[in-house]
């Protein structure tokens, strides 16, 4: 098998993009769930996973931080995002508004993941002619 690190980027994007869907999906049983009595809202947490992998390398070549990356455990977490709080008496903490505004950011995101993927492999494609 060859050993290369030409997809590393392609690789860590891929990760990035299936914590964008999964954003997707909670931000989306947020709204769903947005009128449910006792619903707590559901939150992703994958950027700070990431700047930790990305961390642990400091001193050493991007290449090799995003390589290091790699081989830890870089998978998104699903998470009850402030649990105990709840501004309304049914103890739902989901605000309709605020996850709207999040679902646009996260689907703003997410395209510009899949556009950086796609760079990479016309890159590739390129250097290949």
């Amino acid at each position: 098998m060859l050993q290369s690190s030409v997809f590393n980027y392609v690789d860590l994007l891929d990760k990035a993009a299936d914590a964008g869907w999964l954003r997707h999906q909670a931000i989306s049983n947020n709204i769903t769930n947005a009128t449910t009595p006792g619903y707590k809202r559901q939150e992703v947490a994958f950027e700070s996973v990431l700047k930790r992998a990305l961390g642990n390398s400091r001193y050493k070549p991007t290449d090799f931080k995003v390589a290091g990356a790699l081989k830890s455990s870089l998978s998104p977490r699903v998470f009850k995002d402030f649990e105990a709080y709840s501004y309304r008496l049914d103890k739902n903490n989901v605000d309709i508004e605020t996850e709207e505004v999040m679902l646009a950011e996260n689907q703003t995101k997410y395209q510009g993941l899949i556009d950086s993927i796609n760079h990479e492999f016309n890159s590739l494609q390129t250097a290949m002619k």
